[in-house]
């Protein structure tokens, strides 16, 4: 076996390791917070996990700066909410049909805006933002509106025989439902960005001329990361109905694209862990700080702003540091 790969079988193994571990983590996530409110949160956490790194796949390796990703996610919660109240439709169809909306939304822009790049996209992606929060707050007849769709229920229950009926209206069973989608997600692009695929991302991410030379077909593999990446938005749209409740307008306006995109910055991004810690810190944070009143705010944005400044790769690249620096200190004792 050559040197290249036992690296390869050595990462291999880290990675399933770490998994392993991250499904640990999630399984006792009820043992350690048994209050509502955090459990809440968790599933918070978990939608914000599955919008990151939808948004990562776009941005990250794709290098395309989308910039209106709540547009996506407001369109998989309307579209699976509105298949549920008005034609009746059983949840998984109208998730799957959130998804598949929200894709292909994705996919529409990208075609629209494939000549576009940089921060020409990222203002094309913002205004198409602008017109689907719109068209969300004005067609009161199919909307409502600004009056908002209440009563908008749970996923259904499951029942295995001879085993109790799993209920997602208790918040933690909703938080596994989740959580295990995201872990999904995660899985599925992981495989994507290591393969020959993830390969033609990059280098259109780099150099789209220098990709092209090579055969690339650039707007293909464009459209399809928007395409990816918009029905993970449209899959977190659709969890976020169910479990709110409630849909307004305001849940999906331009500001909640910039909570993303901040989450996976401050993650790291082209790398999917990265947008993982991203969103769980961004998410989590802000509630630990509710204590110290509006003063959070300030905390919260002066933390974000020294991370861009000094650690511009996210908590990634900080962790390598680290990790680098621990790994230099039995050396240095032993010189000594």
């Amino acid at each position: 076996m050559s040197s290249e790969a036992r690296l390869r079988a050595s990462q291999s193994g880290k990675r399933r390791w770490w998994l392993l571990i991250a499904i640990v983590v999630v399984a006792t996530c009820r043992c350690y917070f048994k209050d509502s409110y955090w459990r809440a949160n968790l599933i918070v956490c978990a939608l914000n996990v599955i919008l990151a790194i939808g948004l990562d796949f776009i941005l990250g390796y794709a290098g395309q700066l989308n910039l209106g990703h709540s547009a996506f996610y407001g369109i998989g919660a309307y579209a699976s909410t509105l298949l549920i109240i008005k034609l009746g439709v059983p949840f998984w169809i109208a998730f799957a049909a959130g998804m598949a909306l929200s894709g292909a939304a994705g996919m529409a822009l990208s075609l629209f805006a494939v000549r576009l790049r940089g921060h020409y996209l990222a203002i094309a992606s913002l205004g198409f933002a602008v017109i689907v929060h719109q068209v969300l707050l004005n067609w009161i007849s199919l909307t409502q509106g600004p009056l908002g769709i209440y009563a908008i229920k749970p996923p259904p229950d499951i029942a295995l025989p001879g085993l109790p009926v799993i209920s997602f209206g208790n918040t933690a069973n909703m938080f596994y439902l989740v959580a295990g989608f995201a872990f999904l997600f995660y899985v599925l692009l992981d495989q994507l960005v290591r393969s020959p695929i993830g390969e033609a991302l990059a280098a259109i991410r780099e150099d789209e001329v220098s990709a092209a030379s090579f055969g690339i077909n650039c707007t293909v593999w464009k459209v399809f990361a928007f395409g990816m990446g918009s029905a993970l938005a449209g899959a977190a749209g659709a969890f976020y109905a169910s479990f709110v409740g409630t849909l307004v307008p305001d849940a999906f306006i331009i500001t909640e694209s910039f909570t993303i995109l901040a989450m996976v910055i401050v993650g790291g991004m082209g790398t999917l862990t990265g947008p993982v810690w991203g969103a769980i810190l961004l998410t989590v944070l802000p509630e630990l700080l509710r204590g110290i009143g509006d003063l959070r705010l300030v905390v919260y944005g002066a933390a974000l702003t020294l991370v861009v400044l000094f650690v511009p790769g996210g908590m990634v690249q900080a962790a390598r540091i680290v990790r680098a620096r621990l790994a230099c200190l039995p050396m240095a004792s032993t010189r000594q």
